[in-house]
């Protein structure tokens, strides 16, 4: 198993927060722990602990592995020579498409020719765009996707081989998509020329994709939306973007969420924002208000006397929730002045005009 560039480059016990003569017990604790505090469902948006959740997952895979875990010791004990893993200590590997693989490879004739066949290729990223309603955001959905990318192709399932036909292993390089040749003291590592990289030979191609696996047709994605999504915020969906290539894994959907506003409320990170009216006479003697809620029914709010127009109320766990935080339902009174008054009103605020002494009326 070749060891890979990242590991003189990245100290993954450090990643787990574990020293490095921990146990398997103390590193499956360690990372169970981070992976829980990090995990995309518990931080949704959250793209720094995506980041993170993934620098975690690939030093646990490295480190929960025994026999990874040998080989990366000894990597970072070699130091840069370690690179590549093959021709034993104080021996070297450089593979085409390195800076370095590419540099020695045309001192020697040899290394990248025309960028062709670069093995398993991870697939492509794909945006897409899902307009909600401000409920379903608020609550969480699961809902269908539609939108045209590239996609396996449904002919071969993706192998490229005629149905009824399978790939076979190329006879040049044994199946692995690359051969290797040594120069003295380095050997170098080059694309298979026969089968470009890909390890197998197509003698059938599909006529639907022409031997490639891959066709841009529309296809349907399910998608779950979790509760209390916020406009602008994305969700990836791993390993539902552009198939891979030459056996690579496939890319990443990443969801962009467009959520329409509502009549009534609107929000502030999980508190859900409403304004309600309240009579003149309602702020300044105090009284009971009814206030609309995201479900449809209604609560009571008591007022005190002399309630200023714009003054705040905090109603508690009633704003949005997300399975492990509840935000609260934030309440602005907004006092209504009447336009048209009745003899009989006028007559009672000019009583209060008069007993009050502060305003002359004419």
């Amino acid at each position: 198993m070749a060891a890979h560039r990242e590991w003189f480059e990245k100290d993954y016990y450090a990643v787990l927060g574990v020293s490095q003569s921990a146990t398997p017990k103390e590193i499956t604790k360690a990372y169970r722990k981070l992976a829980r505090e990090l995990h995309p469902d518990a931080n949704p948006g959250n793209a720094a602990a995506e980041e993170r959740f993934k620098e975690v997952s690939a030093a646990y895979d490295v480190l929960g592995d025994e026999a990874k875990r040998k080989e990366y010791d000894q990597v970072r004990t070699m130091g840069p020579m370690g690179f590549g893993g093959e021709g034993g200590p104080g021996g070297f590997r450089f593979d085409a498409g390195d800076g370095i693989g590419d540099l020695l490879g045309q001192m020697f004739g040899r290394g990248n020719r025309g960028g062709q066949g670069a093995g398993p290729q991870r697939g492509a990223d794909i945006e897409a765009t899902l307009t909600l309603d401000f409920n379903d955001a608020v609550h969480g959905i699961t809902t269908t996707l539609h939108l045209t990318s590239e996609a396996s192709c449904v002919g071969c399932a993706g192998s490229g081989a005629r149905p009824g036909t399978t790939p076979k292993a190329c006879s040049q390089c044994g199946g692995r998509g690359a051969v290797a040749s040594n120069q003295g003291f380095f050997s170098f590592s080059s694309p298979c020329q026969r089968c470009q990289g890909r390890g197998v030979i197509i003698e059938a191609p599909c006529v639907s994709c022409r031997g490639s696996g891959i066709e841009h047709r529309a296809r349907e994605v399910k998608v779950r939306i979790p509760a209390g999504v916020d406009n602008g915020q994305r969700i990836r969906l791993k390993g539902r973007g552009g198939p891979g290539r030459n056996g690579g894994p496939a890319g990443d959907l990443f969801v962009e969420c467009k959520v329409t506003p509502h009549p009534t409320f609107s929000r502030d990170d999980l508190n859900l924002l409403v304004r309600v009216p309240v009579a003149y006479h309602e702020a300044v003697l105090g009284s009971e208000v009814e206030v609309p809620t995201l479900e449809g029914n209604r609560i009571t709010l008591k007022i005190k006397e002399g309630t200023q127009s714009g003054t705040k109320h905090r109603v508690k766990g009633r704003g949005i929730a997300t399975g492990t935080k509840t935000g609260d339902l934030i309440v602005t009174i907004d006092v209504v002045i009447p336009t048209k008054l009745t003899n009989e009103e006028r007559e009672a605020v000019v009583r209060l005009a008069e007993v009050s002494g502060s305003v002359r009326v004419p």
